[in-house]
């Protein structure tokens, strides 16, 4: 797939906004995917972190009360941890609220389509920046029947190079793969 064909199925309407969530501590990511043979930023947080040390995740994190809204909020993190600058005109949909199963955070994805990037700088939040072919990306699916995880009816996985994607990032994965590979 192209970039004008990720944009074709993943635009959408944006409500930066989550009803429903008062038991939940609210955060989101930008979904950003760039380039002619489209690719997806990710990032490996380090092993110091106090929340999902060393997971895969995407850019992003919770609402501070100077945010407007969990757009704000996904554009704020993802300058902050990766100096990508994006503007809200850059963002052409949302995915679904996904939720942790141990910290208790409700994620709204933003999807952000780029032609191309310019080089991204780490702060202190993250270990590595991943920039990682989606199609590919998404063509390593796996369902992961493992019963440590059997509170949700939905556990999947990914592969990078030696690294597995699990959790809420395997989630919002499984939408795109799912609006992509119906």
């Amino acid at each position: 797939m192209n970039l004008e064909q990720f944009k074709s199925i993943l635009t959408g309407k944006i409500n930066p906004e989550i009803s429903g969530s008062a038991s939940y501590r609210l955060s989101s990511v930008m979904v950003v995917i760039y380039g002619k043979n489209p690719s997806v930023i990710m990032i490996e947080k380090p092993q110091t972190m106090k929340f999902h040390a060393g997971e895969i995740a995407f850019p992003g994190g919770k609402i501070d009360p100077e945010d407007s809204d969990l757009l704000a909020t996904a554009i704020r993190e993802t300058s902050e941890e990766i100096g990508l600058k994006i503007s809200s005109e850059n963002v052409i949909g949302q995915l679904e609220p996904v939720v942790t199963l141990n910290s208790g955070f409700m994620i709204l994805p933003f999807v952000c389509i780029l032609n191309d990037i310019p080089k991204l700088v780490a702060n202190s939040e993250v270990e590595n920046i991943l920039h990682i072919e989606l199609e590919k990306l998404l063509g390593t699916i796996k369902d992961d029947d493992d019963p440590e995880h059997n509170r949700i009816d939905e556990m999947f996985t990914f592969e990078f190079e030696d690294q597995i994607i699990w959790g809420a990032s395997a989630r919002i994965l499984k939408q795109i793969h799912s609006r992509v590979k119906p």
